[in-house]
C-alpha cells in the first residue's frame, strides 16, 4: 500500500490514499482475474462473487454469461456454465446493470425495483386487460408447471421484436413485479415459471426496506469492485447517485483518495487487507484472457478508461462502414493490463481473429495465448490472423501463433 494505515485504521473518516496501480490490482483480484482462480467454487462461487452477470443475445464465440467465467476459471465447459446457472434453483434473470443472472440469495434485495415497478403500474408496454391476460399466465404456469412465451401462446403480434403479444406483456410485466420468475433459458428463450415455485421460501418476500435493499446492493457492488466512485457503486445495479449517497456510510466501505482520479472513491475493507498483504508472487498471478465487451471488469466504459487508460466500446449496432475494431471486438487482458483487442469470429474449425490491434510488441505473444486458448475452447484447431492495423505486429503475432500451435 502507497501507506503504512490498514483498512481496519480508517476509521472516523480517514481517507485512506492508493496508488493507480494499486486500485487497478484491487479491481481485478476482487473480479477474480488476478490470484489462483477459486475452481472449487467453480462457476456458482464466481456468480456469488460478481453478484451479476450479464447476458446478452450476441453470440461470437460464446454469449457472453458463458465467457465471464471462461474468463476467470479458463476452459470450463460449456454446458457446465449453464448448468451452473440454471440448475439447482441457484439464480435467477432480473434487471440488475441490465438483463443479468443472479445469485438466488439476492432476490429480496430486489424487492425496492420491483416496488417500483408496481407503483409505476407498467413499464415498456400497457396492456389492454391486465386482470384477465395476467390471470390467464398465472393459470398456465400454475396448471403446466415452466413455460416458455411461445409455448403460453406466442412472444409475438407479427411486426417489429418489440411488438409483443399481450400474453408476452403480461408475463413480462409479472416477471417485473415479482410474481414471475426467468429461473432458466432454454435455446436462449426465457422460462417462466411462478415465483412460489421457483423461489425457496425463506427468500420468497419483500419484507426489506428500501433501505436495506440498497445498502445491500451497494454494499455488494463494493465488494465485487473493489474500489469504486460514486458514479461506479450506483452503475452496477443501475442505481441513482442519491440512492447510493443514502446507504454507502452504512455499508462498511472506507473510504478511499485514488491517485488521478480526482473524485471520493471507497473501498472494500476485504480487498484492501488483500491488496496489502499480497506477495509480489500473488501479485504477479494475473490471468491472460479475451474479455466480452460485456464483462463487469470492463462494462462501465468510463471506469474501464480511469482504471485502465483503455478507451473501448462495443460496436456491433455501429454500421459495418464506421466500426473501427469490429463487430465484436474483445479487450485482452495481460499482465493486469488492456494491451489490445480482437474480432473474433469462426469458420468451420478455424477461429479468425478479423481485426486486430495491440498496444506494441509486447502484446503479440498475450495475444496469441489468448487466440489459442480460447480457439481450444469452442473447438477450434486452427486460428488466422485476417487484418491487423500494424504490419509488422501482424507478421509477429502470425509467427506467435505458429509456435504455439500451428497455423
Amino acid at each position: 500500500m502507497t501507506t503504512t494505515t490498514s483498512a481496519t485504521d480508517a476509521t472516523d473518516g480517514a481517507t485512506l490514499p492508493l496508488s493507480a496501480d494499486e486500485a487497478r490490482r484491487i479491481a481485478l483480484r476482487a473480479q477474480g482475474l488476478l490470484g489462483a482462480p477459486d475452481r472449487r467454487a467453480g462457476v456458482r462461487g464466481l456468480l456469488r462473487r460478481l453478484g451479476a452477470v450479464q447476458l446478452d443475445t450476441i453470440s461470437v464465440l460464446a454469449r457472453s454469461h458463458e465467457l465471464v467465467p471462461y474468463a476467470r476459471l479458463g476452459a470450463v465447459g460449456r454446458p457446465a456454465v449453464e448448468a451452473a446457472y440454471w440448475s439447482g434453483g441457484h439464480a435467477f434473470e432480473y434487471w440488475s446493470h441490465a438483463a443479468c443472472v443472479l445469485p438466488v440469495e439476492e432476490w429480496p434485495y430486489f424487492a425496492f425495483r420491483r416496488r417500483a415497478y408496481r407503483a409505476r403500474g407498467h413499464r415498456w408496454h400497457r396492456l389492454e386487460d391486465a386482470g384477465r391476460s395476467c390471470a390467464a399466465v398465472r393459470d398456465r404456469l400454475r396448471a403446466e408447471g415452466p413455460l416458455t412465451a411461445t409455448e403460453l401462446g406466442g412472444a409475438k403480434n407479427g411486426g417489429e421484436w418489440y411488438d409483443w403479444s399481450e400474453t408476452k406483456i403480461a408475463v413480462e410485466w409479472l416477471l417485473d413485479t415479482g410474481e414471475v420468475v426467468c429461473a432458466e433459458r432454454r435455446g436462449w428463450k426465457r422460462v417462466y415459471d411462478l415465483a412460489e415455485r421457483a423461489i425457496p421460501g425463506e427468500l420468497l418476500h419483500d419484507d426489506l426496506t428500501d433501505h436495506e435493499c440498497l445498502r445491500r446492493l451497494v454494499t455488494r457492488a463494493g465488494a465485487a469492485m473493489g474500489v469504486a466512485t460514486r458514479a461506479d457503486l450506483a452503475d452496477y445495479h443501475r442505481l441513482r447517485g442519491d440512492q447510493v449517497d443514502a446507504v454507502v456510510a452504512e455499508t462498511g466501505l472506507v473510504p478511499v483518495e485514488v491517485e488521478g482520479w480526482g473524485r471520493p472513491a471507497w473501498a472494500d475493507p476485504a480487498a484492501l487487507e488483500a491488496e496489502s498483504s499480497a506477495s509480489p508472487a500473488r501479485r504477479a498471478r494475473h490471468r491472460t484472457t479475451l474479455l466480452s465487451p460485456f464483462d463487469s471488469l470492463i462494462w462501465d466504459r468510463r471506469r474501464t478508461e480511469r482504471i485502465f487508460g483503455f478507451t473501448h466500446r462495443l460496436e456491433a449496432y455501429v454500421p459495418r462502414a464506421r466500426r473501427i475494431h469490429g463487430y465484436f471486438a474483445m479487450p485482452l487482458l495481460a499482465g493486469g493490463r488492456l494491451l489490445g483487442r480482437v474480432d473474433p469470429a469462426r469458420e468451420g474449425r478455424t477461429l479468425v481473429a478479423r481485426q486486430v490491434s495491440m498496444s506494441g510488441r509486447g502484446a503479440v505473444e498475450p495475444m496469441a495465448r489468448a487466440l489459442w486458448e480460447a480457439a481450444g475452447w469452442v473447438g477450434c484447431e486452427a486460428v488466422r490472423v485476417e487484418r491487423c492495423d500494424d504490419p509488422e505486429s501482424a507478421a509477429a503475432l502470425t509467427a506467435a501463433l505458429a509456435r504455439d500451435g500451428g497455423v
